[in-house]
């Protein structure tokens, strides 16, 4: 299913690519300031918190990237949780991890605490780049597809990326090439898959090479591929456009979620989004 997020005012492709690098030093900027409030693990909230009980939406939790903290989020988070209905959290995985697979145990664990918590059955995972790795892992290896009801993808490297060779010291950016275990056991068969899964992508994440490795393709997952145009990979948990059509994701369909989002955005001059 083609869909296709496209901010208000596209320009051509060269000037869109423009754009697009113009966009990532000014979103590159806020989250370096940004930074530092998000090293620290997020204080969980007690049971009895808004979005903690069984008539609330599933809680939401978000995983950031690879040498990343929560602080991406920022925007993301106060979206989701902007009508009082959905408990979202943040977490963080540690900086030195060397293993995604061990990450991916880790949020496991930090999933069963949250349902504990929440009164919840089901959670929704939103991961950004090397997030979305882990979140996935731990869905299809681990038997998180009992608790994940939807695990939406930011800029992932499903299909693994060959960007930044000089990286391939650090056993993790290893594990996100081609041909790696990692990525061997996650095209493995997954008859049965409980959990719906929609991956945003677009044609100018510099971190994707080649781009379309963002999109997931398994033959087993129920799958919805959303194409975003002239936004980079940093821009994808800030960009309102991408923000309201993961919001509507978590609340249904991505078609209408898309639908919905260009209404808004179109309302307030901050973006469009359509169907292609």
């Amino acid at each position: 299913m083609g869909l296709s997020v496209v901010p208000s005012g596209a320009a051509p492709r060269s000037a869109g690519a423009l754009r697009a690098v113009v966009l990532e030093l000014v979103v590159l900027a806020g989250h370096l300031l940004l930074y530092p409030t998000g090293i620290a693990q997020e204080r969980t909230a007690p049971p009895g918190a808004p979005g903690n009980d069984r008539d609330a939406r599933p809680p939401a939790l978000l995983l950031h990237g690879f040498g990343d903290n929560r602080s991406v989020f920022v925007l993301l988070r106060r979206a989701l949780g902007a009508d009082g209905r959905r408990r979202v959290e943040t977490y963080n995985y540690s900086p030195f991890t060397c293993d995604l697979r061990a990450a991916a145990r880790l949020l496991g664990r930090r999933v069963e605490e949250l349902c504990a918590r929440t009164g919840q059955e089901r959670v929704d995972l939103v991961g950004h780049s090397l997030g979305g790795l882990v979140a996935r892992h731990y869905v299809q290896c681990l038997g998180g597809d009992a608790r994940v009801r939807t695990l939406v993808t930011l800029g992932t490297p499903h299909s693994g990326t060959t960007v930044a060779p000089f990286m391939d010291a650090h056993p993790v950016v290893r594990q996100m090439r081609p041909d790696s275990e990692v990525l061997a056991e996650l095209a493995a068969p997954a008859p049965g898959c409980r959990t719906r899964f929609v991956a945003f992508w677009s044609e100018f994440d510099a971190l994707m090479a080649p781009v379309h490795t963002a999109r997931l393709e398994h033959p087993d997952l129920l799958v919805e591929n959303v194409q975003v145009t002239g936004i980079g990979h940093l821009a994808l948990p800030a960009h309102p456009a991408v923000i309201a059509a993961v919001r509507r994701a978590l609340d249904g369909p991505v078609q209408a979620a898309v639908r919905d989002a260009s209404r808004d955005a179109s309302g307030e001059g901050s973006g469009a989004a359509s169907v292609a």
